[in-house]
């Protein structure tokens, strides 16, 4: 006996669930083979990325109903989703739309989304989220100028108002010396409320320009307290919030994501092989789930910045530095993502813009299928149009002797 696999796309059809033992895989065996991640056993290394969308309900920045479609469609059995950045505090947004989870109403918000994608077998970690500098006082008008480590603003690009416009960075607040405790302490009570949502782990987001990163990186810290100068003294406040967050979910349930030579919200290193290999070293002595990496080929942060194919292959310079799973992201396809697997580089693969427009990306990779191409003009705010109504593919199954 065999099977016939009939394969078409219809958008009134849920999302299949994959269904691996179904597919031929031959074609990227390295992608779609099960990866140990902490306590979980991965079916696949396609990660969903956490992705910025800017649909949570208002007031309050509450996941609804809407969201938990979305998740719901790109959950699938053994897979891995990190979902979109969520602040730790009001303070830390800084997108009209995003979700936070600081009030009981977002951590119930975001329990039906943690329901609805363990309802498809799927895991999901909550990205934590501050962003410093790389706010606007319209979204926070009580808590006034948003918080960086030096008061310094970023020299390129642009910031969104409370009502969806652009304008330029205001000067950010430099955080006092006394106010760092309390940040770190938000980030310990998000990673609790996380635990409280039904999370199955968390991810510390250190990366493209925010709050812990604008502290790891010399263009944005001038510091000369015990937070500024030296590597060890940059890298201390995403140690410390790391520590706290791993003393609520213990170390095998914490990811962290970094940006090394990322430049997206103005940032710069010195010398980021030195940054960066210190601290991917510091967070594999803590033994954490997994280290994230944006590789800066493509460093846009999902601005929409060309691709730069002369930038340095950050999995490979850092693998030897992390001594655990390391994802990384940043413009893979699958046979790029399959090379990268196959050549010990990098133990899965993250996609963003790729899983915004195939729900069952996974799938797709798996039956070797076109890709619907994602419509830039509806990432950010909006309903559901190009959102949950990308279509799927639709499996049929027949027995033939």
């Amino acid at each position: 006996m065999g099977q016939r696999h009939s394969i078409s796309q219809n958008s009134f059809l849920r999302p299949i669930g994959l269904e691996l033992h179904l597919f031929n895989m031959s074609k990227y065996p390295n992608l779609l083979s099960p990866l140990r991640v902490g306590p979980y056993e991965l079916d696949h290394r396609v990660v969903m990325a956490p992705l910025t969308r800017m649909r949570s309900a208002q007031p309050g920045d509450v996941p609804q109903p809407l969201n938990s479609e979305y998740y719901r469609q790109r959950a699938s059995q053994g897979g891995l989703i990190i979902s979109e950045a969520t602040q730790i505090s009001l303070l830390g947004k800084g997108y009209p739309g995003a979700p936070g989870i600081s009030t009981a109403e977002q951590v119930e918000g975001w329990k039906a989304v943690t329901e609805a994608v363990h309802s498809k077998g799927g895991l999901i970690f909550l990205q934590l989220w501050h962003v410093g500098r790389m706010s606007h006082s319209s979204l926070h008008p009580k808590e006034g100028l948003p918080v960086a480590p030096s008061a310094i603003a970023p020299q390129t690009g642009k910031t969104f108002t409370s009502d969806f416009q652009f304008t330029d960075f205001e000067t950010p607040r430099a955080l006092e010396l006394q106010e760092i405790p309390s940040v770190v302490e938000e980030y310990r009570r998000g990673a609790e409320n996380a635990k409280a949502a039904g999370f199955d782990g968390v991810e510390i987001h250190s990366a493209n320009g925010y709050l812990l990163d604008q502290f790891l990186e010399d263009r944005s810290n001038h510091r000369t307290d015990e937070y500024g100068g030296s590597i060890e003294n940059r890298a201390r406040l995403l140690l410390e919030v790391a520590d706290v967050v791993l003393g609520v979910w213990g170390h095998d349930k914490v990811g962290v994501r970094l940006s090394p030579y990322g430049t997206f919200g103005d940032m710069g290193d010195s010398n980021p092989e030195a940054l960066f290999g210190y601290v991917l070293k510091e967070l594999g002595d803590r033994k954490i789930a997994y280290a994230h990496i944006i590789e800066p080929r493509s460093s846009g942060a999902g601005g929409g910045a060309p691709e730069n194919k002369n930038a340095p292959r950050t999995a490979k310079i850092f693998r030897k530095a992390f001594s655990g799973v390391l994802i990384s992201a940043g413009g893979y396809v699958a046979a790029s993502a399959e090379e990268t697997i196959a050549e010990g580089n990098a133990d899965a693969i993250a996609f963003g813009r790729l899983f915004i427009a195939n729900p069952d990306l996974p799938a797709r990779f798996a039956n070797d299928v076109p890709l619907n191409q994602p419509d830039r003009s509806t990432f950010y705010g909006g309903t559901e149009k190009g959102y949950t109504d990308y279509p799927a593919l639709k499996l049929e199954i027949s027995q033939v002797g």
